[in-house]
């Protein structure tokens, strides 16, 4: 495994798990499984994630109700849904841990490059979002497409940015339920997953920048819970 991949995409996350475990995929004759877990924000909201495991760590202890202490990575697929390719977001658990490292319950760490202009807004309070989809590399030539949330000053540095600049950032991972509307006028309810992001920062050269000094994946960041 590439060590820069490997710093470029870090998940924790500390949480119950939510609903049974079902199979998702096999690959090389490895098999995945999928289920949701509850990660309580610090504030005492909750973001419900999508998750994923390998059968090999796989223990009877992943259960309804239980609770999970892992380290993975936020990965993104493409699934064919009514013709149409949708964006798809899990957490890709690659170790669990038997005690929680930090008090932060859910925590990651980026780094990768603007693929989409970043689209800027304010709110009918006049609270400053920008929205930025971010490319982050993977090993074997392979990419996630991590889309992401910014706030106030944060979402002001963001409207400056360009396809291709590469950015490093920390946050949580968050859901958000909304409705989307269909060809029949009626709406459905979608959850969608996204980085919020509590620290971000541009950089050019690895060696300019070491985002593993920079970013704790465990600290908890000032004012984490505002969004």
């Amino acid at each position: 495994m590439n060590y820069n991949t490997e710093k470029n995409n870090k998940v924790y996350i500390y949480g119950e798990i939510v609903s049974e475990a079902e199979f998702s995929h096999e690959v090389y004759g490895e098999g995945f499984y999928e289920f949701f877990v509850k990660v309580m924000r610090l504030s005492g909201q909750a973001d419900i994630l999508p998750v994923t495991v390998s059968e090999r760590i796989m223990t009877e202890g992943i259960k309804v109700g239980a609770t999970i202490c892992a380290l993975g990575q936020f990965r993104s697929y493409n699934k064919l849904e009514d013709g149409k390719s949708r964006l798809m977001l899990t957490v890709f658990i690659r170790e669990l841990l038997e005690n929680p490292p930090g008090k932060n319950p859910n925590s990651i760490v980026l780094s990768g490059y603007i693929c989409k202009p970043p689209v800027y807004r304010t709110t009918p309070f006049n609270r400053e979002i920008a929205d930025l989809l971010i490319a982050v590399n993977r090993s074997y030539n392979k990419s996630d497409y991590i889309p992401a949330i910014a706030w106030g000053r944060n979402a002001r540095f963001v409207r400056n940015l360009q396809v291709g600049d590469r950015v490093a950032l920390s946050g949580r991972i968050q859901s958000r339920e909304y409705q989307k509307k269909q060809s029949d006028e009626s709406f459905v309810s979608m959850t969608a997953y996204e980085v919020s992001v509590s620290k971000l920062a541009a950089f050019d050269d690895d060696c300019e920048f070491d985002i593993e000094q920079e970013f704790d994946l465990y600290s908890v960041p000032r004012a984490y819970n505002e969004q």
